[in-house]
């Protein structure tokens, strides 16, 4: 869609407070469009007071709608330790999962507003106009989707944040453009993103990035803390003893990790259109419960069911990043997930130390399938070692036979 396609629709803009939204906004409102802005609060550590965003976007003419979205936000990034849904480099889908909280979220709220258009301000290089349009598209089939930034007026009118400045300055609305940055943020409560400008290029070192949600391990404390994650069917219950709700515990959890430089990391990742991206990422709370999580799935699976798990969890994670969190086959993964889940209940002590996550124990495992006696190497009451003689006698018949068929092999080192 262009801007002239809007007239007699009522549209719901995505907004933030900055630069782009309020000149997108003022745009919209100047061509005599019926515009409501809506905001997504995912206790976006970077945001100061969300709340004030109403306040910064009122000049432009338009009221602006805070949703609620925190508790969500943190059972999707619950959903995601569990399904231990890392994309390329270790990264853990943070900003994937938010567009889906993001996208369910506020349609309801625009839909309740009679809006018929959501419109925002995804660049038309970047993953998130697909996963807002394709959320839309499936979500609320007769809503339609505008894309600022794929309109020709637009980019036309603002080809960068100078000339979005101009025009902002022109209607009285204030337009501070500021130092130019050296990187791009976007944040929820599960994890930050930071990429594009000085991060594009490979030479550039990811620790231009000043954290957020935590340290550098070179800054963190020098001593190990101790933590205990107690986990019920795949899910966080009690950090050091202590109960929390899921919200409540990916704060803490952001917490203790972020003190001790848990969680940051380099990923040079495979967008969906088909491009590559670089990004430095923080999310201390996902990486200290999904390391812990990790530790009772290892006790509690075999080894074909570790395999379904790894298959199921890249198919969830690849689904998420995509934008089809909702699709048949990442609803019956996750359904897959639950069942081995079921049996992931532990307590799990870990040591933290400058950004490092040390094993220390698991204990309280019912389901686990770990019995030292029968991996010893010492003498025990465990697996009597002379009865894998017919085992290894079946593995030789099939090893002659392939020998003796000719489908082996020298390795390529001896060439």
């Amino acid at each position: 869609m262009q801007i002239g396609d809007l007239t007699g629709e009522k549209i719901g803009i995505c907004v933030s407070g900055g630069l782009d939204s309020k000149s997108v906004t003022a745009r919209l409102i100047e061509a005599g469009l019926d515009v409501v802005g809506f905001t997504a609060d995912l206790a976006q550590p970077d945001e100061d007071d969300i709340q004030d965003i109403p306040r910064r976007m009122a000049p432009t003419g338009s009221e602006t709608r805070v949703v609620d979205l925190k508790q969500s936000m943190a059972k999707a990034a619950m959903l995601v330790v569990k399904a231990q849904a890392r994309y390329d480099g270790g990264y853990w889908n943070t900003t994937g999962i938010a567009r889906a909280v993001t996208v369910h979220g506020l349609l309801g709220a625009m839909q309740s507003e009679g809006c018929t258009v959501l419109a925002h301000g995804a660049t038309g290089r970047g993953n998130d106009q697909l996963r807002f349009e394709r959320y839309t598209n499936v979500l609320a089939p007769s809503m339609k989707c505008y894309a600022a930034w794929r309109d020709p007026h637009l980019l036309e009118q603002f080809p960068g944040r100078k000339e979005m400045s101009a025009y902002l300055q022109t209607k009285g609305i204030e337009a501070a453009v500021g130092e130019a940055k050296r990187y791009s943020t976007d944040a929820n409560i599960a994890g930050l993103s930071h990429e594009a400008e000085d991060l594009e290029s490979l030479e550039t070192p990811m620790t231009i990035v000043d954290p957020t949600m935590g340290v550098w391990p070179q800054d963190a404390p020098d001593k190990v803390e101790a933590v205990t994650l107690r986990f019920e069917k795949g899910v966080c219950v009690e950090l050091n003893g202590k109960q929390l709700g899921q919200f409540d515990m990916l704060c803490e959890a952001n917490d203790v990790a972020g003190r001790n430089g848990i969680g940051i990391s380099n990923a040079l990742e495979n967008r969906i259109i088909g491009t590559k991206s670089r990004g430095v990422y923080e999310a201390p709370g996902m990486e200290l419960l999904g390391t812990g999580l990790a530790a009772v799935y290892q006790a509690v699976l075999d080894r074909r069911a570790t395999a379904l798990f790894r298959q199921m969890s890249t198919l969830v994670s690849d689904h998420i990043y995509d934008g089809r969190l909702f699709d048949p086959a990442p609803r019956a993964a996750l359904a897959a997930i639950d069942v081995m889940a079921a049996h992931a209940s532990g307590t799990v002590e870990l040591g933290l130390y400058r950004g490092n996550l040390f094993f220390h124990k698991l204990t309280d495992v019912a389901a686990s399938l770990y019995n030292p006696a029968d991996a010893s190497m010492e003498a025990s009451d465990g697996l009597n070692p002379v009865s894998s003689q017919g085992y290894v006698e079946v593995q030789s018949a099939e090893a002659l036979s392939m020998a003796g068929a000719g489908q082996i092999e020298a390795p390529a080192w001896e060439e």
